[in-house]
């Protein structure tokens, strides 16, 4: 097994679902077959940026042809996970051995693969740096003698993350829940303001940290990932009729509401019925989850 790099951009001819599915051409095959049950790093454009960035990591679990278009395959993914800031491949150098000639230029031979190995070393510099930061708002610990919290905005207690990746594999630590749960967390409290979709609200505690909760749309016991793009910030008790099914959202974000509600929860909701997302589409939830989350949760 082996580490790879995976060109993506958003508006690519290929069959592409971030973090669910890749699309490629059979000269990159033996490639991916060597990162099958390793690790690759997303690589490509980002909108309003003027280079290439590293933005996520995702795992390989397997190669199937395209049935539909010959010499070509696909490769599925799991456990995708967004780095906090796109990392520019240029940075410092460049995090790629061999990416780079003497002179600062890159190497012409190497940058054009859109799929490429990548060294463990090359792999532990890029996700170091891609999870450098720690949680803004993070989950509390309880101090002594401290002031009792205000009922329903309890929140979890804080994951020690503080020289995580300096204090344990890199590979260990990126698949653990609780260091998954707080990227996601963040990334999807950042992406949405702190503020509820549905319903504008934005609830701070003294200590700054926000009510709103970073829901899955694919839960990930149903094999959702920690994309951003698989996710929302929700209140709590919205977050709670999400995952019941009795909200869900149309590939347009216009709300859904099921018939199945027993209270008619629309004044709570934005009038227009229409969810609040990022203007980046690719920070925005993707149609691949929402309409596995309208056939598989929603109550009609």
């Amino acid at each position: 097994m082996s580490n790879a790099i995976f060109y993506y951009k958003p508006d690519s001819p290929y069959d592409d679902v971030k973090g669910v599915r890749h699309h490629f051409p059979k000269r990159y095959l033996r490639t991916v077959e060597q990162a099958i049950g390793d690790w690759i790093v997303y690589y490509g454009p980002v909108a309003g940026l003027p280079s290439r960035y590293y933005s996520s990591i995702a795992r390989p679990t397997r190669v199937a042809p395209d049935t539909e278009k010959a010499d070509h395959f696909y490769a599925f993914l799991d456990l995708c996970l967004d780095f906090e800031t796109p990392l520019d491949y240029a940075a410092n150098g460049g995090y790629e051995t061999g990416l780079f000639k003497a002179d600062g230029r890159p190497n012409g031979g190497r940058v054009i693969n859109a799929i490429r190995p990548l060294s463990q070393a090359d792999f532990h510099a890029i996700v170091s740096a891609g999870f450098a930061e720690q949680e803004e708002w993070p989950a509390r610990i309880d101090e002594i003698g401290n002031a009792t919290q205000l009922e329903g905005f309890e929140e979890d207690r804080q994951v020690p993350l503080a020289g995580a990746l300096g204090g344990r594999p890199i590979k260990q630590l990126i698949v653990n829940k609780p260091f998954r749960d707080a990227k996601f967390r963040q990334n999807i409290r950042k992406l949405y303001d702190r503020t509820c979709a549905f319903t504008g609200l934005r609830l701070i505690n003294g200590k700054g940290r926000p009510e709103v909760e970073a829901a899955h749309i694919i839960p990930v016991e149903d094999g959702g990932n920690d994309s951003v793009q698989n996710g929302i910030a929700l209140s709590g008790t919205v977050h709670w009729m999400f995952d019941r099914g009795l909200l869900s959202l149309s590939d347009n974000f216009d709300i859904l509401a099921s018939r199945q509600l027993n209270y008619d929860v629309s004044h709570l909701l934005h009038r227009d019925m229409k969810a609040k997302v990022p203007v980046n589409p690719a920070h925005r939830p993707h149609p691949h989850y929402l309409a596995w989350h309208r056939s598989n949760k929603f109550k009609r």
